[in-house]
C-alpha cells in the first residue's frame, strides 16, 4: 500500500468516526430531559410525594448500574478497556462501606424524607420501572459488548441535565436537605470522563457501517428505556 493509499484510508476512517460521533450525539433529542415529568421537576411543579416516588424508583436503576457494568466486563476481551471500565463499578459501589454512588443515592432518599428500609426493599418501585431496568441489564449481558458500551453514552447528555437538576432542586424544593444532592455534583465530574472513554471504545470497535448502525441503535434503546422509566413513574405518581 502506498503512502497516498494509507493516507486515504486513514482519512476515510476519520470521517466515518466523525459521522458516528455526530450520529450518537444526535440522540440527545431523545434524551429524557425533555420528558414531561422532568420538565415539571425543573419548573418546581412536582409534589413532595412525586419527588419521593422518583427517588425511590430511580434507586432501582442506580443499584443495577454496577450489574450492567459487570456484564460488560464479563463480555469484554480487551484488557485495557476492562482496566478503565471497572472504575464505574467502584464509583457506584464504593470501595468501602459508606462510599459510592449507591450510598449517595440513599442519602438523597434520606434528604427527601424516605427511610432507607423503604428505598432498599424496593416497595415503591413501579412494575414499568423494574421491567425497563431489567431490560437494560439483559441488554448488557446478551448483546455484543461494544453495543452495550454504546448504550451507556447517555452520559454524553447527562452533565447538562445534572446541572439543571441541582439548580431546580435547590430553588424550588427547599425542604430537601442540600447535603443529599451530592450524587448529582459528583456525576458532573464522572459522567464526562466516562462518556469520553465510552466514545473512544465505540469509535475504535465499531468500524463497519453495520456495527455503527448497531451502536446508534443501542443508544436509542437506552434513551427510550429512560423515557419508559419516567412514563411509569409519572403514571404511578400523578400528583
Amino acid at each position: 500500500m502506498t503512502s497516498t493509499e494509507v493516507e486515504t484510508e486513514v482519512t476515510h476512517d476519520l470521517v466515518e468516526a466523525l459521522d458516528l460521533v455526530e450520529a450518537l450525539r444526535a440522540q440527545s433529542r431523545r434524551y429524557h430531559h425533555q420528558h414531561p415529568f422532568h420538565l415539571r421537576m425543573n419548573e418546581g411543579r412536582l409534589s413532595r410525594h412525586q419527588i419521593q416516588g422518583w427517588v425511590a424508583n430511580r434507586y432501582y436503576y442506580q443499584v443495577n448500574i454496577p450489574r450492567k457494568d459487570a456484564a460488560i466486563l464479563a463480555n469484554c476481551p480487551d484488557i485495557d478497556v476492562r482496566r478503565r471500565w471497572i472504575r464505574r463499578i467502584h464509583d457506584h459501589d464504593g470501595t468501602r462501606s459508606g462510599e459510592g454512588g449507591i450510598e449517595a443515592w440513599l442519602r438523597l432518599g434520606d434528604a427527601v424524607g424516605l427511610t432507607r428500609e423503604e428505598v432498599q426493599d424496593e416497595r415503591h418501585v413501579a412494575p414499568g420501572v423494574r421491567a425497563a431496568v431489567d431490560d437494560y441489564v439483559t441488554f448488557a449481558r446478551t448483546r455484543p459488548w461494544p453495543e452495550a458500551v454504546a448504550s451507556s453514552l447517555t452520559e454524553l447528555f447527562a452533565p447538562d441535565l445534572m446541572a439543571q437538576r441541582i439548580v431546580a432542586l435547590e430553588r424550588f424544593y427547599p425542604w430537601i436537605d442540600r447535603d443529599g444532592l451530592a450524587y448529582f455534583r459528583t456525576r458532573l465530574e464522572q459522567a464526562p470522563r466516562d462518556a469520553e472513554h465510552a466514545l473512544e471504545v465505540v469509535t475504535a470497535h465499531c468500524r463497519s457501517a453495520e456495527a455503527q448502525q448497531r451502536a446508534v441503535a443501542a443508544l436509542t434503546f437506552k434513551c427510550d428505556l429512560l423515557w419508559r422509566m419516567l412514563d411509569a413513574i409519572g403514571e404511578t405518581y400523578p400528583e
